[in-house]
């Protein structure tokens, strides 16, 4: 998809509804000349809500709709009858979408089931009618309780995409040739850097009608958590995949460096980034002998798991499978 179609952030204005007045009614027909108080209550100002829909992967389709401005709750009025309440607004959202206050930046809530439900801001309660406060020695009360007023502010929706595992790697590591080689994704594949602009899912088919999601990432850079490059819009992806799989190629001039220089960046941005489980492809290894295969093995990291691939020549893509799935299941475990 167009980058221009990928919205991963947005702030919208958002107003929850006003509750309605309660009523300051008394009973009166052609059979009751000074009948008591009778005003209802007033009904409840429109929530504004948050709803997981697992169709969405943008929040394109809020691109244009800036103010969200709910419906106040309906004025009580006599015969005790209750207003009505404000029709509730509900903004679907994609799987993976956060959503904080702009002015303190605190997180608020955050959908990761389809068809999950949070209150992003509440509407007023309605005001009670003057029927709640007869007492024994106040038998004509003339008052009424006015409406709550709702709530406003900007909010932030950010969505981090929902991924099994992600793909970490400098601009041109072969991310997006590895993930048109074992899903049905079709990421734009070129020889220049930040070809990637934003995240592409794909389904990755395993063994028994088993499958796990993968995303190819924009490319990090040195001083990616500082902002360069893609910078933070590409680091907030990354914080809920489970297993990150450093894709670096065989031409690489230092292995072990541009491992040290993508996990530095991950710790910059968020140390509990360390904590996820890492796996070690080595791509475009069809023109390695046993030879450099064994040079470069002594560069990488003893306590990580790694696998020499190529995504142009098929190989060792099932071992990469089997280990992928194999430290997803893991980490489910523990």
């Amino acid at each position: 998809m167009d980058k221009s179609n990928f919205v991963d952030q947005i702030k919208i204005f958002c107003r929850s509804g006003h509750g309605g007045a309660g009523s300051k009614h008394f009973l009166r027909n052609k059979l009751t000349a000074k009948g008591g108080p009778d005003g209802g209550d007033g009904g409840r100002g429109a929530h504004i809500i948050l709803r997981g829909n697992a169709q969405l992967w943008t929040l394109l389709h809020l691109r244009y709709f800036k103010n969200v401005l709910a419906e106040d709750g309906e004025n009580g009025s006599g015969n005790t009858s209750t207003g009505r309440n404000g029709k509730d607004i509900i903004i679907e959202v994609p799987l993976g979408t956060i959503a904080k206050n702009e002015e303190t930046g605190l997180l608020e809530g955050e959908i990761l089931e389809d068809g999950q439900e949070f209150i992003l801001m509440k509407g007023g309660r309605g005001g009670l009618g003057n029927s709640n406060f007869k007492t024994s020695t106040n038998q004509a009360p003339e008052y009424a309780q006015p409406g709550e007023e709702g709530q406003e502010g900007i909010k932030v929706l950010e969505l981090k995409v929902l991924a099994d595992v992600g793909l970490v790697g400098f601009p041109n590591a072969g991310k997006s040739t590895l993930l048109s080689s074992i899903t049905a994704a079709k990421p734009k594949i070129a020889d220049y850097a930040f070809t990637t602009l934003v995240p592409q899912l794909g389904m990755v088919e395993y063994r028994d009608s088993k499958s796990f999601c993968m995303a190819d990432l924009p490319g990090i850079i040195e001083g990616a958590a500082e902002g360069k490059g893609l910078g933070h819009r590409f680091l907030r992806h990354i914080e809920r995949n489970a297993v990150l799989l450093f894709l670096i190629p065989a031409d690489s001039k230092d292995h072990r460096n541009e491992f040290e220089i993508l996990k530095l960046e991950l710790e910059k941005y968020n140390p509990e980034m360390l904590q996820k489980d890492f796996v070690i492809a080595i791509s475009k290894s069809d023109m390695l002998d046993e030879e450099l295969k064994e040079a470069i093995e002594k560069e990488l990291p003893k306590n990580i798991p790694h696998v020499f691939i190529s995504s142009v020549t098929g190989l060792n893509l099932t071992q990469l499978k089997d280990l992928l799935w194999g430290t997803l299941n893991t980490s489910v475990v523990s």
